[in-house]
């Protein structure tokens, strides 16, 4: 996962010898044990940041279901802050309970796993955008079935690196024990690869060539949609890439652990970052920013138009013998930000010409 899992906050539960099982860690770990006498202070604020945020979200979900506007994704974000919710308390009860190895256990999944829904989202957003800018190659069998992959396989490794990392608290093989922290090293990096995975989707949206215009989806500038998406995946990788990278790095014992062990990089890079996340997806009401119409299944239903073009004719940016134009797009052509009674009459003129020529 983001880190090592067996240690990620996990850190010196106080027990000198082996007692369990469950087994308390022997290294140092991110944000170290949590104290009553600062992190349930700095804790029980995140906590409130979350439960506020969830409240958020639920009742824009509600609103909008009653309304006949349907975006599950504010759901998922509910959910999302409810997970972070129990994680705060579970942190704070490890508080005041430190030599308790299975509060630990729980507070150090739920810490690491919760994350992941975010990952999701950011990644369906980026797909959404990438179909806007190319309908027809976005919208290909191919490529809906790599991001189904990178779905799938997000979610079985979650559940596979839970189950390793519970198990790895339970044993004291050595051979067990390498094959769960490999495994977590794995996990870590694909989910860091993940998060960062919607900016590169992203800017290949808006840098390739269009071969139609950009469908537009949602309300709101189609750029303030990619300056969104690229703002919360650079957080969501900042994130994650600290965490895992970290977690490469020679174990420290547990009464010397390093600087990026500290409470401080905990709460930055873990938590702070993902109240930015959630809270920026309030405010730039990304409901609206980013629905489609339900049932899109292929070109022109972001839009609620069908695609009007030709093979090989009829487009303005191929030639006319279905070559394409190579040229330098004006800014309003990369992000399409044309005004929508233009595109409409400029389809109209375009009509009235194809008439004439037959």
């Amino acid at each position: 996962m983001d880190r090592v899992l067996t240690a990620r906050q996990s850190a010196p539960v106080q027990n000198a010898a082996p007692s369990g099982p469950p087994y308390a860690p022997s290294t140092a770990a991110l944000g170290g044990q949590p104290t009553v006498g600062l992190d349930v202070p700095i804790t029980a604020v995140f906590l409130f940041l979350f439960l506020c945020g969830a409240v958020s979200h639920m009742t824009i979900f509600q609103m909008n279901r009653r309304r006949g506007h349907k975006f599950l994704f504010s759901g998922a974000m509910f959910g999302f802050c409810m997970a972070r919710t129990a994680s705060c308390v579970m942190r704070i009860v490890w508080a005041f309970r430190p030599t308790n190895i299975s509060i630990a256990i729980a507070a150090s999944v739920l810490v690491a796993s919760g994350i992941v829904i975010l990952f999701l989202l950011n990644l369906l957003f980026a797909q959404r955008i990438l179909r806007a800018a190319h309908p027809h190659s976005g919208w290909h069998p191919l490529l809906s079935l790599v991001f189904k992959a990178l779905y799938a396989t997000l979610i079985a490794s979650l559940l596979i690196l839970i189950s390793f990392t519970v198990l790895s608290f339970y044993t004291l093989d050595p051979t067990k024990r390498r094959i769960a922290h490999d495994l977590q090293l794995y996990g870590g990096t694909l989910f860091a690869v993940i998060a960062f995975l919607p900016i590169p989707i992203v800017l290949a949206g808006i840098i390739l060539p269009h071969k139609s215009r950009v469908e537009k989806f949602g309300s709101g500038r189609f750029r303030t949609k990619v300056y969104i998406l690229l703002t919360t995946a650079s957080l969501l990788s900042l994130g994650a890439w600290f965490r895992i990278g970290t977690s490469y790095l020679p174990p420290r014992p547990l009464d010397d652990p390093a600087w990026y062990q500290s409470k401080a990089c905990f709460y930055v890079f873990d938590f702070g970052v993902e109240v930015l996340v959630i809270w920026l997806y309030i405010l730039v009401r990304v409901d609206r920013r980013f629905h489609i119409p339900d049932g899109s299944k292929g070109p022109g239903d972001y839009s609620g138009r069908a695609s009007k073009k030709s093979v090989g004719g009829g487009n303005d940016e191929m030639g006319g013998e279905g070559k394409m134009v190579t040229r330098i797009m004006s800014e309003e052509e990369v992000f399409d930000d044309v005004p929508e009674d233009e595109v409409e009459q400029a389809d109209r003129e375009a009509a009235k010409i194809k008439d004439v020529e037959k």
